[in-house]
């Protein structure tokens, strides 16, 4: 085991030989690490945290410190993290509450950017971006292959789709059609279909035109979102895809940004 002689590390935490822990890291006494997990240094890992193989974490980052929350009096609440995730400089990770479900997680193979924060009891699935300064509050679901742009703020409770990009500099405030480009000029709109990002991860020209079509009867046809939902039950649901839209958007507690 690698660790820097400034490094704290308690008695009772779980940090395998093959992991490193630089400069001036604390890992507190209920953290789990897996194995060949890397601190660079200043790094402070608290609370039961408990994370997969081959994560890395930059310097300053601050992962399962306790929520920014008035109601919170000290709970055992937890912060699960999977496997071959990078968390960058100054990124913070709040433990979840016990009113929220008492766990903030997050998935694998995702990349969280310099100062990005994610509050707690929120959800970051599978191979995720947050870009610089993105902001989730608490009880936040970000679903597998989203990326959230730069500067981004998403309000509590609120939920990203599979696969949607979200354009620098955007607030959301409701949830986020899966498969979008959803960005903001003056409001935050859905702009369509995520095509690139959809391409590089390997959908086919069929997959695309069904979505395609299911996007034109949500974004440009003259009905309101109730009539395109109908409207494509009524046609036959044309794909998987086209399936998980529809029941994401029957499933929004807080209607979604078109």
């Amino acid at each position: 085991m690698s660790i820097h002689p400034t490094a704290i590390v308690a008695e009772t935490a779980v940090v395998p030989e093959s992991c490193k822990v630089g400069p001036y890291c604390t890992i507190g006494p209920n953290v789990v690490l897996g194995e060949e997990c890397e601190l660079v240094s200043h790094v402070v890992l608290d609370g039961h945290l408990t994370a997969g193989a081959r994560n890395r974490f930059f310097p300053f980052s601050s992962v399962g410190c306790s929520p920014q929350d008035l109601k919170y009096k000290g709970e055992p609440t937890r912060v699960v993290m999977g496997d071959d995730n990078t968390i960058r400089e100054s990124v913070t990770i709040s433990r979840g509450t016990v009113g929220g479900g008492g766990t903030t997680r997050i998935g694998s193979n995702c990349l969280i950017m310099t100062l990005s924060h994610v509050g707690h009891d929120s959800v970051v699935g599978n191979n995720c971006i947050l870009a610089n300064g993105a902001t989730l509050a608490g009880h936040v679901v970000i679903e597998d292959f989203a990326v959230v742009g730069a500067l981004n703020q998403v309000h509590q409770y609120c939920r990203v789709g599979k696969y949607a990009y979200l354009g620098g500099g955007t607030t959301i405030v409701q949830d986020v059609l899966p498969y979008s480009l959803t960005s903001a000029k003056r409001e935050t709109h859905a702009y369509g279909l995520n095509k690139v990002g959809l391409e590089r991860q390997g959908f086919d020209a069929d997959r695309l035109r069904k979505l395609q079509k299911a996007y034109r009867l949500l974004l440009a046809a003259k009905m309101n979102t109730s009539q395109a939902i109908q409207k494509l039950k009524d046609e036959g649901i044309a794909s998987d895809d086209v399936a998980y839209l529809v029941e994401f958007i029957e499933a929004s507690q807080r209607g979604v940004h078109k």
